[in-house]
């Protein structure tokens, strides 16, 4: 299994899992050319999308999909937000299980300033249990059996302390950031309430291009866990397997 990132960050997010014969799309905040692009214009092989939460830069092109033949997943406060309402749009429920291809999804609910966000767990058997959260300032619950992990690390509260002690608004970022998505040091914090002992990957993804530090950030997730740490670029791809081998 290959995990490819094809979009990260305030600009878009999109992930695509596959191997040889099938694909399931994380999020649709991309340009549908570029999803395209990356699967070498097989849609064929996409068993489905499933999507956070009702964002532009993770829903922007989910009518764009729906019209293309692929089945789009996402709470029902998702779709009644982007009023979409298509028959290849599938609501799904909080911890409610859903098969899609050879993927199974588990939904769960996430605090964002969003009508009915989710995180991920998705299992395959060539990818173990994953780990999808984004878009959470907090994660309220543990996970058993990891074997890969896809997190937001956004920012750090350091470099934002060190810009209100500069001068800036205080304003300026708790007023969405810190109550909408996951710091660094948060980040860190939720790992560490894990079992991590078969965790293969840990990738950090939608960090701030203001509030981050992509060098810090890799060794600070790094020193902590003692897995291997891969920060997401735009064109990233890495093997995502359940085991090293």
């Amino acid at each position: 299994m290959d995990l490819k990132v094809i979009g990260t960050g305030s600009k878009g997010n999109c992930y695509i899992l596959e191997n040889d014969s099938e694909a399931l799309i994380i999020e649709a905040g991309v340009n549908i050319k570029a999803i395209k692009q990356a699967l070498n214009f097989n849609v064929n092989k996409v068993v489905g999308c499933i999507v956070s939460h009702e964002h532009m830069d993770h829903a922007k092109s989910i009518n764009e999909l729906c019209k293309t033949g692929i089945k789009t997943y996402a709470s029902k406060g998702t779709f009644s937000s982007l009023n979409i309402d298509n028959h290849k749009s599938i609501s799904i429920e909080n911890k409610r299980l859903v098969n899609i291809g050879n993927f199974k999804v588990m939904p769960f609910d996430v605090q964002h300033d969003a009508a009915e966000p989710f995180g991920f767990i998705i299992k395959h058997n060539e990818c173990g249990n994953v780990l999808f959260l984004t878009d959470t300032f907090y994660s309220a619950y543990t996970f058993k059996n990891l074997n890969n992990i896809i997190i937001e690390a956004n920012f750090s509260k350091k470099i934002i302390d060190a810009k209100v002690k500069a001068g800036a608004s205080p304003d300026f970022l708790r007023n969405r950031i810190l109550k909408s998505h996951l710091s660094l040091e948060n980040c860190v914090e939720a790992l560490s309430k894990n079992d991590l002992s078969k965790v293969n990957n840990i990738v950090l993804i939608h960090l701030s291009d203001t509030n981050s530090n992509e060098v810090e950030f890799k060794a600070t997730v790094e020193n902590a866990t003692g897995k291997t740490v891969t920060v997401a670029n735009n064109g990233t791809s890495i093997k995502f397997n359940k085991t090293p081998f």
